[in-house]
């Protein structure tokens, strides 16, 4: 029984990534904001869950939100409406106390991404350096740190050290987000000759 306080988190994280992207790709790629807001809606609960339950969740996901905010990257009608969801049910539950240091460098490691991301500066540096903004690695390296250092650091004022299994459920979440961007056209047109993708 215990182990599913462990697995209902895993999937989560795997959902809330893999509906984020379908979100993402559902509005850039199709231009189908009906199925963009819906993955966006369902993606966003699965995050209120964890964040709501999860000191270390709602850590990782408000610093993205800052993080996001600051390098102006919600800027669409899926964008927008996450946030507002994600915002207006948080402010009634509440999220636990978490530290205020790594809260603020999950939003700068968040805000490095998505200014590396898909950014033509940075393909004239090489392919490297592509890579590793393509697939968000400066969060990864900020919560695989956090969790490190929950082994063996000693408490600091404002530091909130990670679980280390919520650095192997950021991963799931990154897994995820990533085969929804792999299978994006074969996940579509399933939706799409089934439910006609809502419309």
């Amino acid at each position: 029984m215990e182990a599913v306080f462990y697995v209902i988190p895993g999937v989560l994280y795997a959902l809330a990534g893999f509906l984020m992207k379908l979100s993402d790709d559902a509005h850039d790629r199709r231009n189908n904001n009906l199925l963009a807001i819906f993955t966006g809606f369902l993606s966003a609960l699965c995050i209120v869950y964890l964040a709501v339950t999860s000191a270390d969740a709602a850590c990782i996901f408000v610093g993205i939100l800052i993080g996001n905010l600051l390098a102006w990257k919600i800027d669409s009608i899926n964008h927008v409406v996450s946030f507002l969801v994600l915002i207006g049910i948080l402010a009634v539950l509440g999220i636990p106390s978490i530290g205020i240091v790594t809260l603020a460098v999950c939003a700068a490691a968040a805000f490095v991404d998505e200014i590396g991301n898909d950014n033509p500066r940075v393909s004239k540096w090489g392919s490297a350096p592509e890579f590793f903004f393509e697939h968000r690695f400066t969060l990864k390296i900020a919560v695989l740190a956090f969790a490190v250092l929950g082994l063996f650091g000693a408490p600091v004022a404002g530091v909130q050290y990670f679980q280390i299994q919520t650095f192997v459920y950021f991963l799931m979440f990154e897994v995820f987000y990533e085969v929804a961007a792999s299978k994006f056209d074969i996940i579509y047109d399933g939706l799409y000759s089934v439910f006609g993708a809502f419309r």
